[in-house]
């Protein structure tokens, strides 16, 4: 078995998708796990890009489905976490008006981000290494900080934490380990970046959404596909089991056994 054939098996990508068919077996697929966990609900953070609006999409259906069949009322949270002012937070406000949410909120991480830099500068300094935190470092920051934010809202309102996760971002490690990849349900993590966009058009994501360049928010002016090396297409095209160029195979194959550690249960013994 190729490394290829190996990567698109672990993942459960199929090569074709029915985009109807699969919202509704990922709708009942979230019903039926917060029937089973004993929650009231799913909490959703909406970043303004099409992964968290299609999962947005999905948890609403899902609860609004088990309110009506029930007649216990079930909630889609949806959770706004701007860094400072982000420029493109009218998108994440879309998001919850494109899909009628009753309940949202807004927490600012900007303060608390930069309270837990300054504390680990400090550190630094106290070894004897004085620097600033990295823009790496940093983002990695906001992520987590973001995640402790929705886990605590969470908590109090017995609700689920969906992570927006799918297999174009798995194969390439491309998500904060404890941070966006810390959570209890994946609805999207067996779709490719390409036919995530395709349950977006039937789900009725906001254009202005389907028109963004795909950015993980950390920082000024970053975007996926720059910071990788790697288009979405080629991403794709990998994991529906086509062929794609041998420059764009090799730094895909070698991010994803780069970040093995990611994916893997904590090791221990």
């Amino acid at each position: 078995m190729s490394l290829q054939q190996e990567i698109i098996e672990r993942f459960g990508v199929q090569p074709e998708i029915d985009p109807a068919a699969e919202i509704r077996k990922r709708v009942d697929f979230l019903k039926d796990y917060v029937k089973k966990s004993g929650t009231t609900g799913l909490l959703i953070a909406i970043s303004g890009g099409i992964d968290s609006a299609v999962t947005t999409g999905l948890c609403k259906m899902a609860t609004d489905e088990l309110s009506a069949e029930t007649g216990k009322e079930y909630i889609t949270l949806g959770v706004f976490q701007p860094y400072g002012e982000q420029v493109d937070i009218a998108d994440s406000y879309a998001t919850a008006e494109a899909f009628q949410l009753k309940y949202k909120t807004e927490t600012n991480i900007g303060e608390a981000v930069d309270e837990i830099a300054i504390e680990t500068e400090h550190a630094l300094k106290s070894i004897g290494m004085p620097r600033h935190l990295s823009r790496g470092g940093k983002g990695n920051v906001k992520a987590r900080t973001r995640m402790v934010v929705q886990y605590a809202l969470a908590f109090d309102l017995n609700l689920l934490v969906v992570g927006t996760d799918h297999a174009s971002e798995a194969i390439t490690g491309f998500f904060t380990k404890w941070g966006d990849g810390a959570v209890d349900v994946t609805p999207l993590s067996s779709l490719n970046k390409r036919q995530v966009r395709q349950l977006a058009g039937v789900l009725g994501v906001p254009q202005s959404i389907l028109d963004k360049a795909p950015t993980a928010g950390l920082w000024e002016g970053q975007t996926d596909e720059s910071e990788l090396g790697i288009l979405y297409d080629e991403n794709s095209a990998y994991l529906e089991g086509k062929e794609i160029g041998e420059e764009a195979q090799a730094k895909l194959e070698k991010q994803y056994l780069r970040t093995e550690h990611k994916r893997s249960p904590i090791p221990g013994i």
